[in-house]
């Protein structure tokens, strides 16, 4: 079976994901595509072969179109997967489900109504647990390499925020990675969170304090601290060291060429995450369309996941507003049993 795929959003996230479909998945084929700017639909579907559909919402009724991607703007997000929910089409959400924890909830909700316990249509974008640094660095913390974690630490950092980034959106949109990851390595959930910003960054408008430190509390004791800088200029720069009673896990930066050369020693760093994170946005990707194809479930992060994330992404932006002090993180109620 081929599994015929439209993409909502064309901007540099949407043209990776058709890119990716188009040319490096077996059973899937790029056939719609979308954007609120024609153009950048039109060059997609160029590149492809693909046809442009109006909206989001047309696309989504496509008789030819089997599974959806949605990398649209954020706030678009929920609406555009409770349509797809609604037309019965299994679904790739780009990360956040949704900015709030409302649209999130409803989400979840409306995909329960919908199947009831039979296969969720709803997958988010938590491509990190694709990532083969982040799988051997649980499966080594599982076998029990360096023993049970004590501490982590996190980097998260840019060469410049997005249009209109502030540090609200820093929040939803980039640290929620971290908000499933961390829980996602150590099988534990977050049940606290504080938020810290020291000395701004000149390059940065006050709107958006930059960098942050957040601090997260998972369910087993352990303490994250996770340092997102979204204009850190230099390159795209993510990292995670687990600390361990007995050692410690850390991720190596993936390069294929390191440069020696005018007395210096060293390798380049990527302009965005695409580079970083192309075999995790790969492997989501083929892992989302054969379950598609298989007719199971999908093995990437469920709709709960993601209102789990805003869940504890709205209790940082609570602690941003409150001097950094210490939230508790309600978890949402489980669904019913039916």
């Amino acid at each position: 079976m081929t599994v015929r795929v439209g993409v909502i959003g064309a901007g540099i996230m949407g043209a990776d994901h058709a890119n990716t479909v188009h040319r490096k998945l077996s059973g899937a084929d790029l056939v719609a595509v979308t954007d609120v700017d024609a153009s950048r639909a039109q060059a997609v579907a160029d590149a492809s072969g693909a046809a442009v559909a109006t909206d989001g919402f047309a696309l989504i009724e496509v008789p030819s179109v089997d599974a959806i991607i949605i990398a649209s703007h954020d706030s678009t997000h929920a609406e555009l997967t409770l349509a797809a929910i609604a037309a019965g089409k299994p679904v790739l959400c780009e990360k956040p489900l949704a900015p709030t924890v409302s649209d999130s909830a409803a989400v979840v909700a409306a995909e329960r109504a919908a199947v009831g316990s039979g296969l969720p249509l709803v997958s988010v974008g938590f491509m990190r647990r694709f990532d083969p640094g982040y799988v051997r660095m649980k499966a080594a913390l599982a076998a029990g390499r360096v023993g049970p974690a004590v501490v982590v630490h996190g980097i998260s950092r840019g060469v410049s925020a997005g249009p209109g980034a502030t540090s609200e959106s820093s929040i939803t949109g980039s640290a929620i990675h971290e908000f499933d990851c961390v829980p996602w390595l150590l099988d534990s959930p977050v049940t606290e969170v504080s938020w810290h910003a020291g000395r701004q960054s000149g390059a940065v408008e006050p709107v958006l304090r930059d960098p942050q430190v957040l601090l997260l509390r998972t369910a087993d004791g352990v303490l994250t601290t996770v340092e997102v800088f979204l204009n850190a200029r230099y390159g795209y720069d993510v990292r995670c060291e687990i600390v361990g009673e007995q050692g410690t896990l850390a991720l190596t930066e993936p390069t294929t060429v390191v440069v020696d050369s005018s007395r210096s020693h060293g390798y380049d760093y990527a302009a965005d995450w695409r580079p970083r994170f192309a075999e995790a946005y790969r492997v989501q990707l083929q892992e989302w369309v054969d379950s598609i194809a298989a007719g199971v479930a999908s093995p990437l992060a469920s709709a709960r996941d993601g209102l789990i994330a805003t869940v504890v992404a709205q209790a940082m932006i609570t602690s941003m507003h409150d001097a950094g002090r210490w939230v508790q993180v309600e978890p949402p109620a489980p669904p019913p049993v039916r």
